[in-house]
């Protein structure tokens, strides 16, 4: 993989993430997690380029997110969407998700990523907060049952690509 300037990123962001989805990866190189996603965003915050995503805490990924420093997310091309699919669906906890598909681990510093990305986005952790149904309207309530996301806000520290 070789490293791209944020500002050369020539994607629909909002495509990425509902159309493409990602899997967001956390943890260490050796031992870690990755869920499929299809909620988040990328900006601008503090100055720095940024991504955001949320994660329910009964994922397993949330445990890794909430003990690393570094996140990804790493973007396929439509040919993995079986496997995307399946990461979606299986929890880690039960199964070895990352191997059953045929995924790759390589490391970005300490961040894990898949290798068989098309783009991947290596993010510092600078922020998180539990959504709050209070601040919420009712149409954006119809999604949870008192399971209310926590957000993280990523610093994009290295933008890979192939």
């Amino acid at each position: 993989m070789q490293e791209l300037d944020p500002k050369r990123l020539e994607e629909n962001v909002f495509s990425l993430f509902d159309d493409q989805w990602t899997l967001i990866t956390a943890g260490t190189p050796e031992h870690c997690n990755t869920m499929t996603a299809s909620w988040g965003g990328l900006g601008v915050l503090w100055h720095k380029n940024v991504a955001t995503i949320y994660v329910r805490p009964q994922r397993y990924t949330y445990q890794f997110l909430e003990e690393s420093e570094y996140f990804t997310l790493s973007f396929f091309d439509e040919a993995w969407r079986q496997q995307l699919s399946y990461c979606g669906t299986v929890s880690g906890r039960e199964a070895d998700k990352i191997g059953s598909c045929g995924f790759h681990i390589k490391a970005a510093g300490e961040a894990p990523y898949i290798q068989e990305a098309r783009l991947v986005l290596v993010c510092k952790k600078r922020y998180w907060s539990d959504l709050d149904p209070a601040h919420m309207d009712s149409e954006a309530l119809e999604h949870y049952d008192n399971d209310y996301h926590r957000m993280y806000i990523g610093e994009i520290v290295k933008v890979l690509i192939p």
